[in-house]
Formats: C-alpha cells, structure tokens, sequence
C-alpha cells in the first residue's frame, strides 16, 4: 500500500491545510511545463497528484486511515487514478489546481485570445466664445492620438515582410495543456494570443503598428452650445486593436466670459448708461446685442435700475429656430466733470426743487415713521 503522507510529505497527523500547502509546493516543483522530456518529474507529478486525491478529501482521508484505502472496507488497495467530472469527490483538488495554474498562467480555465477591439475614445476641452456659442461656428483643433503606421501600414512589421504563423502555437493564440483528466488553455507567451510573429519589426512604429501624431481635426460648433455641451465625433479616436474600429472624439464645450454680456440660460444680460435727462425726458437709446446695435425706447421718469426686455434677441435653444431674450438694465450716468454752465443750472434746478415742499415734506415724514422708536 502507498503511504499518501510519506509522497506528501506530511505526518499523519498534518491539517488539511498543511497538506493542502504541502501539495502545492510539491505539484509546482514536478509541473510538466518546468521538467519537460523529464520522465521521473512527470511520474513523481502523476504520484503526487493520486496522495492529494485522497488526502485532500476528508472523507476519503479517514477511509484511507481506517482501511488503507480511499474507497473505504472491501475496496481494493490501490488507487489507480481519477475521472473527470467526478464532482466534489475531490475534496478540492480542482481548487488547489486553480492556484497553481494561476501561478503558470495568470488565469485558469481558458485563455484570451487577441480578438478586434475598439480605440480608446479620447477627449478634448473646447473654449469657445459667446459668439460662438450664440451663431455656431467651425473650429479646427489639434488632438494627439494612436494611429495605424504609414510605413508598415500597421502590420509592425518592416516593409517587404509580413508577420508570420506563430511556432508556438501553431497560429491558434493558445496553448492547450492537459495532465491526465486536466485540460486548460492558456494564452501563448510567445505571440499574446495573435497568432502571429514579428520577426523583422518596423522601424518607424518599433513593431507597435501604430504611431502618436497631432491630428488636425475640424469641430462644428451648432448654435447654443453651453458649458459642458459634448460634441461626439465618430471614429475620431484611437484606432482599434486586431482590425478593430477607431474610437469617438468627445469634445467637451467651455465658453469663455464675455467683457459685456452675461448668459443664463437663454437670455442675455447687460448693464447701459442712461444720461439724466434722458432719464427724466425719456427718448431712444442705442444698445449692443449679440446681433449688432439696436434701438431701445426710455420712457420720462425712468429711474437708475430699469430694466427692459428686447424679445428674441439673446441666445438660441440649441437644434431649435427659438431665441431667448436680452435683459437691459440702465443706470444713471452721473458726470464726473461739470461746465460752469451745466453746474449753474443743475444748482438752479436743485433749488427749485427745494421748493417744492410737499413731496419734500412727505419724504421727511417716511423717514420719521422709519426711525421712530
């Protein structure tokens, strides 16, 4: 009878994490892919692998410690191997196999192989002006990406050579290992799951297939655009992997402050001098807008903070015919400098204002009622 500790190399009265451990260590040190053409390795693995079979499981552990046998009284003595699919009789033998798998490949049951893939979508902050935002425009931008190369027109190889079938392989991108009744695949080191070498790589791109240019590409901008508008490009991006399309361009709109006017929303805002007499006599006003000067009509008496309303003259809903509105507000333009005419008749006009003492008199009174304790 086999004595399953002794090939583990543990006592018998080792944790199954301990033996768990032990055949870990034992399985990659006797692994095929380390001792290839070594017989004895190959053996000794084939050996180590039937002692965790047993020991591994509980169950069959304390058959084996019983009655010399995993299978329990009246089984026979020896353990000549496994079968696959056996379920959870294994007493986790495949959990132990995803590690040391992991250990030679990375990943365990299966491989990737290289497949067409998207470019990466790229973005890029836009400034714009608030005429741009409000008319539309086209702008032409400079954007470094991933390209294919012109000289190898992407292959990585030099020009007059082609890549060829990986040896490896044997151009499938995988390779298939199987011990007994284990079989995984794992993605081929050799030529990353493609298939395929570069035995003479190109210059220009070092065998990548792609280069990184500043590509000139022309934005149109629509009308209405605000902070943080997206604009998607397609197939403006990076270009794909294996054949795989170019990815988007987003271009992200930020639209600069304007020196005169403010946005919100779709209206537009400003603020104008007002002479005083104009404020008291009233009359008409040039004003600028975003679409060229325009008449704006002051009705007499209009105070410093008025504000007026010019319709369908602030900015569009963005893919709509539809126009906000501009807000003026005016304030009283008082002069700095006087003539000794101008001051002669505003101390005229102020003292005649003096004089009129009801509206005089009945502001004194708010005042009083205000302040009254």
């Amino acid at each position: 009878m086999k004595d399953y500790y002794k090939i583990i190399g543990v006592s018998r009265n080792a944790t199954q994490d301990e033996i768990k451990k032990a055949f870990r260590q034992l399985a990659l040190k006797y692994h095929p892919d380390r001792n290839q053409g070594d017989k004895e390795a190959e053996e000794k693995f084939k050996e180590i692998n039937e002692a965790y079979a047993c020991l591994g499981d509980a169950k069959k552990r304390a058959n084996y410690d019983r009655y010399g046998t995993p299978e329990g009284f009246g089984a026979g003595a020896g353990f000549g191997g496994f079968e696959a699919g056996a379920g959870t009789g294994f007493g986790g033998f495949t959990d132990i196999f995803e590690d040391i798998f992991d250990d030679f490949f990375g990943t365990f049951g299966g491989y990737k192989k290289a497949k067409p893939t998207k470019g990466a979508d790229l973005r890029y902050n836009l400034n714009i002006t608030l005429e741009d935002a409000a008319f539309g425009s086209e702008i032409t931008i400079k954007v470094p990406r991933w390209q294919p190369c012109d000289v190898c027109s992407g292959t990585g190889a030099e020009p007059g050579t082609s890549p060829e079938t990986c040896p490896n392989c044997k151009g499938t991108g995988h390779i298939r290992f199987q011990q007994g009744f284990f079989s995984v695949s794992k993605t081929c080191g050799k030529c990353h799951g493609t298939g395929r070498i570069i035995t003479s790589t190109c210059k220009s791109c070092k065998g990548n297939g792609k280069v990184r240019v500043q590509r000139e590409i022309s934005v149109k901008i629509p009308a209405g655009v605000d902070n943080g508008s997206r604009l998607r490009l397609s197939g403006e991006g990076d270009f794909g992997s294996y054949g795989g399309p170019p990815g988007d361009l987003y271009v992200v709109i930020n639209v600069d402050e304007h020196s005169f006017f403010k946005r919100d929303g779709m209206d537009i805002y400003c603020q104008v001098p007002l002479s005083f007499p104009k404020a008291v006599f009233g009359g008409e006003i040039e004003v600028p807008t975003l679409n060229g000067p325009a008449k704006l009509k002051i009705p007499a008496g209009t105070s410093s903070g008025k504000s007026f309303h010019l319709k369908g003259k602030g900015m569009p809903r963005l893919g709509s015919h539809q126009r906000g509105d501009q807000i003026v507000s005016v304030y009283i333009d008082v002069p700095k400098k006087l003539t000794p005419r101008q001051r002669e008749l505003l101390e005229e006009f102020a003292r005649i204002s003096e004089e009129n003492v009801e509206e005089t008199k009945g502001f004194k009174n708010k005042l009083k009622d205000l302040f009254s304790v």
